[in-house]
């Protein structure tokens, strides 16, 4: 269980409610590095392209909820062997085991918001990327009632 929501140092969860969010898949790795402020998808995913202000995690390990978002500050377009976000031991940890393309889009954003109430699994699971509303994240109990409301 993530305790972020109980600190006194987490942000505050104050978007607007109507702000559009991709929700996505992250495994404990990747969910470390959204954390440190960057989220990378291959430039050939469709939610490189799509329009959104917010991205929101649905972690796959320790949990099976979506637990935070964050406001979207920079999309940073990289090709593999070049400077930029990711260094060489991303792109293998991140990229190689879902794509072999050498060109990714990397999201930055500010620090994640714990969601008052994660967005449980109820054996279903985010795949691909879903589009929401901020308000969406806060009100669905479960996933089944995200995938309701969301957009695939």
């Amino acid at each position: 269980m993530d305790l972020d929501r109980f600190t006194d140092d987490a942000p505050a969860d104050d978007a607007p409610g109507d702000g559009r969010v991709c929700v996505v898949a992250t495994q404990p790795e990747t969910f470390q590095r959204c954390r440190d402020g960057y989220y990378p998808a291959p430039r050939s995913y469709d939610r490189t392209r799509a329009a959104f202000d917010y991205m929101a995690f649905y972690r796959t390990a320790p949990v099976s909820a979506v637990t935070h978002y964050a406001r979207v500050t920079d999309r940073v377009e990289q090709r593999r062997g070049r400077p930029g976000p990711l260094d060489e031991s991303d792109w293998k940890a991140l990229i190689d085991p879902f794509s072999e393309e050498s060109v990714v889009v990397v999201f930055e954003f500010d620090d994640p918001v714990p969601l008052e109430s994660p967005v449980e699994s109820t054996g279903d699971a985010v795949r691909g990327a879903w589009y929401c509303s901020v308000s969406d994240l806060r009100t669905a109990g479960t996933l089944s009632a995200l995938a309701d409301r969301a957009e695939t």
